[in-house]
């Protein structure tokens, strides 16, 4: 038998964890708002996603692994540099996602051992000391107030990593088993459980395994997908712990669910203590209150529920306790006056459903997949079907974060097409075919073009999708397989494609969100770069190079974290905006125009049909009255010549709302010319009945 990998702790070891968990300090937080009126004063049962879009309607999304800092200063001192401010200001920024900031990785035999998934494997509220402090935080708050913005931090309430809580649920102390979904194995059964490698505390458990489990009423089972999946790393969402003493000397091994890294244990939202629950509530409070936050990501929210079933995996997705566990946290948020949004890579029903009293707020991952496959096949059809698709679920487009590059890979899961509706029918490209036939189809189509021989730069992210950046997307979709051959000429084309993106996200309702990497133009780092990161099959790091936002450390090689700098097309940001044709300058007139004519508040009210496979035209109302708005963008490298219907719009002269000019007037039919060079955009404006000349 495996000795034990830890002897009984003594009882002075056992309270510096507690006092350093999560979980106890939550719990002493909570003592502060018991009989205050405060949290009385706000409405909180229901979303509010056009409230929250008016605070902050353009997000700069950092990543505080990539940001190259300025010489001899913090992560968050740089994010909280007045220059940098300024220019996110002149832009039109109005919000910073500073992404996950808080403690996060492992701690094991009293030392700290780094994050395992880019910090979204929080152990503590304390900021990460690789950051900065939590001063230099409420430093951050205080100069976006001061630009009229806002930050918008991170709760995780899916997991956690295996911090002092975790530890303290394997030594079975007090209520901390009940945080997570961890079964403790009778002795006799350990046998069927592999040995844990020298030098891990964990094993990945065979499916077999899990399945005699699941038949002897320990475990639930196998789960409806394995995110992240990998042979030989990753085959279930189950590990084993090896054998762990107790705070009463009893010595056990552990089996516990993590639906994405092993070292990202899951947790029980449904254990009578009720701790995870009060830990995550305390999380978000924390960041409100403590730290400045006004907005919070409800990161991998749908994965809060688990039921095991008889017959085929365990019931994972679409499960109703995520539906009410959301509506708990985010209903906390709106009572201390924030606002939260959800990162959730789900089904549109799921999406629709959470978003019922849930986060005010949704990524769009509906139409993100959509709009990369528009641009990689200049046709137009699928985006079309996904922007309806949002309608005929009852979902606001005007609730959703329309982004550009994210942390993530670019997803093509297509998970709406895989599970709920596998079965059911499509017309797409002339053809009926089923959700998963045609989830397939969409996903080779992706593949192909984006990475492989055309585009060798962008790696497969195991099933979930390709690691790249926008403007490796744009370059695929150029047709250009080697990277080093992009000169001047190529890189305006490039930035002319990466607006035409991001007047397509920008130029609709809800927020528009844009990260560093778009800011400056990065390209993907080779992998040999970052080849010690991606040991697990986690090719994602060559999305993730460092960036110098305001070009103040030039010579450094590598951000605060020890991320290579990326290979940056448009330069610093301030240098960009002394520059009328640079990437920053541009994006600034389009942000001017968004938000002199309120089309983030606008209503979308049709996607109408076209002729020309790579146009695309979306049609709004505009607020208070200011006529119609119709965003025509051309996805294709042909140029477009197309009368678009427009039924029941007021006729009314056309403006260009871009370059101010008047081109003509619509008639009564509805018809409106468009006329488009290869990946141009446009926004006109249809203002009503006006006195002729």
């Amino acid at each position: 038998m495996t000795e034990p990998a830890a002897t009984a702790t003594t009882t002075q070891a056992v309270e510096d964890l507690v006092a350093l968990s999560m979980l106890h300090q939550a719990r002493k937080f909570a003592e502060t708002y018991g009989g205050q009126g405060r949290l009385w004063q706000r409405p909180y049962a229901e979303t509010r996603p056009r409230v929250a879009s008016a605070i902050a309607p353009v997000w700069f999304t950092a990543y505080p692994a990539s940001v190259i800092t300025r010489p001899g200063e913090s992560v968050l001192k740089t994010l909280g540099d007045p220059l940098l401010w300024s220019a996110l200001s002149s832009i039109g920024v109005r919000g910073i996602h500073t992404g996950p900031m808080k403690r996060a990785g492992g701690l094991k035999d009293g030392v700290y051992t780094p994050t395992i998934d880019g910090n979204f494997d929080r152990i503590g509220f304390e900021i990460d000391p690789g950051f900065g402090t939590t001063e230099e935080f409420v430093a951050i708050s205080r100069m976006a107030a001061a630009h009229n913005a806002v930050v918008i931090d991170d709760v995780i309430p899916a997991h956690t990593g295996k911090g002092p809580d975790f530890r303290l649920a394997e030594m079975n102390h007090s209520s901390y088993p009940g945080l997570y979904h961890m079964v403790e194995i009778p002795e006799e059964d350990w046998a069927l459980l592999p040995e844990v490698p020298e030098g891990r505390d964990a094993v990945n458990l065979p499916p077999p395994v899990v399945d005699t489990l699941k038949e002897r009423g320990l475990i639930v089972g196998q789960l409806q997908r394995v995110i992240f999946f990998e042979p030989g790393v990753k085959e279930t969402d189950w590990s084993a712990t090896g054998p762990v003493a107790g705070v009463d000397g009893k010595v056990r091994r552990w089996v516990y669910l993590h639906y994405f890294k092993e070292g990202q244990p899951s947790l029980n939202w449904l254990d009578p203590s009720f701790a995870a629950q009060q830990m995550i509530i305390g999380d978000a409070l924390h960041s409100i209150d403590h730290m400045g936050a006004r907005g919070l990501r409800l990161d991998a929210n749908g994965f809060l529920g688990v039921e095991r079933r008889i017959d085929g995996p365990a019931w994972s997705e679409s499960h109703p306790l995520s539906v009410t566990g959301n509506a708990l946290l985010a209903g906390m948020v709106r009572k201390a006056g924030g606002f939260s949004f959800q990162e959730l890579n789900l089904t549109v029903d799921d999406i629709a459903a959470m978003s019922k009293g849930g986060a005010d707020l949704s990524y769009d991952f509906i139409t993100r997949p959509a709009y990369h496959h528009a641009l990689l096949t200049g046709d137009t059809e699928f985006l079309r079907l996904m922007l309806r698709t949002v309608h005929e679920f009852g979902i606001d487009p005007a609730s959703l974060i329309h982004a550009l590059q994210n942390h993530d890979e670019l997803t093509t899961e297509l998970v709406h097409f895989w599970t709920l509706h596998a079965d059911d029918i499509y017309t797409f490209a002339g053809q009926t075919w089923q959700g998963r036939t045609l989830r397939m189809h969409l996903r080779d189509v992706i593949r192909e073009r984006l990475s492989g021989t055309n585009a060798p730069y962008n790696l497969p992210f195991v099933t979930n999708g390709i690691a790249c950046t926008t403007a490796s997307v744009i370059t695929a979709a150029l047709g250009i397989s080697d990277l080093s051959t992009i000169d001047e000429e190529t890189t305006r084309l490039i930035q002319k494609v990466h607006l035409l993106l991001a007047m397509y996200n920008a130029f609709q309702p809800g927020i528009f969100a844009l990260s560093g990497w778009d800011l400056v133009g990065a390209l993907p780092l080779p992998p040999e770069a970052v080849s010690h990161l991606m040991g697990d099959g986690d090719t994602r790091w060559i999305e993730r190079g460092a960036y110098d936002l305001t070009g103040q450390n030039p010579d450094e090689a590598r951000s605060a974290d020890g991320m290579p700098r990326a290979r940056a097309l448009y330069g610093p940001i301030p240098e960009q905006l002394t520059r009328p044709d640079s990437f920053a300058s541009q994006l600034k007139r389009l942000m001017a125009v968004r938000d002199a004519y309120g089309i983030a508040a606008s209503r979308q009210t049709a996607i109408p049909d076209v002729t020309a496979p790579g146009l695309l035209v979306m049609v709004h109302e505009l607020p208070d009255g200011r006529g119609t708005q119709v965003t025509a963008l051309n996805f294709g490298p042909e140029p477009i010549s197309e009368v678009a219907m427009l039924p029941g719009t007021r006729p009314g002269p056309v403006v260009d709302m871009i370059a101010e000019t008047i081109e003509g007037d619509l008639k009564e039919d509805g018809a409106l010319t468009i006329n488009l060079d290869p990946y141009e955009g446009l926004s006109l404006r249809i203002v009503g009945a006006l006195p002729t000349l």
